[in-house]
């Protein structure tokens, strides 16, 4: 992963990938899950999305993984939350009442530090998937489902001419999505929206809902 890429892009709040509400596909969505309230969803590469917000406010409990602390530091300071932080090896670990955020390389998170705090019910990957390059997402797809005991997931994505636009967000086509996930789970592809506007002004893409279920 380019981490310098990242942290750049936080620094100089480049954050063009940060929604000003969270996500129509999830708000429309996250029920084909059946999740009770309670259940407990990991985000990778989660930022400072209102996705989370969201999530709290339906009565879920949240963990995360991502990369910035400064990311993390202003979703905390939006939720109106102080969190307890500690140290865990590489990763720092952020965390209040129902929510845990782990900062650092999520490649360094272990099961064992999300499992600390209770089960991982269901994965939402909304910014994980499409803003790894592709020699990474068969290497993060195989550390996601061993993190959350290959949970569930709705994942959304992109997909359009990955030549007119070089990423991220990169483009993930549904042959790519079978080829990560399809030995695991049941693949079923929710909806598929047009991004107004085209892929940030540059190229016609269209946005995509998968539930990922288990097998």
């Amino acid at each position: 992963m380019e981490h310098d890429f990242w942290h750049q892009k936080w620094q100089k709040n480049e954050i063009g990938f940060h929604l000003p509400e969270a996500n129509p596909l999830l708000v429309q969505h996250f029920s084909t899950l059946n999740l009770k309230q309670g259940s407990r969803i990991f985000l990778p590469l989660c930022g400072k999305t209102l996705d989370i917000a969201w999530l709290l406010a339906q009565g879920y409990r949240v963990a995360g993984a991502e990369l910035s602390a400064i990311a993390i530091e202003d979703l905390f300071n939006n939720l109106n939350l102080t969190p307890n932080i500690k140290t865990l090896d590489e990763i720092t670990h952020y965390s209040t009442p129902n929510i845990d955020m782990f900062v650092g390389d999520i490649f360094k998170v272990s099961p064992a530090m999300l499992d600390a705090a209770g089960k991982i019910d269901a994965v939402y990957d909304r910014a994980a998937l499409v803003a790894l390059p592709e020699d990474m997402r068969k290497q993060y797809s195989a550390h996601l489902m061993a993190l959350t005991n290959k949970a569930p997931q709705l994942l959304i994505c992109f997909e359009y001419d990955q030549s007119l636009h070089a990423g991220p967000p990169f483009s993930i086509s549904a042959d790519e999505v079978k080829q990560h996930y399809q030995a695991n789970y049941a693949l079923t592809l929710l909806a598929s929206i047009d991004v107004t506007g085209g892929l940030k002004g540059k190229c016609p893409a269209t946005e995509h809902a998968w539930w990922l279920k288990s097998k």
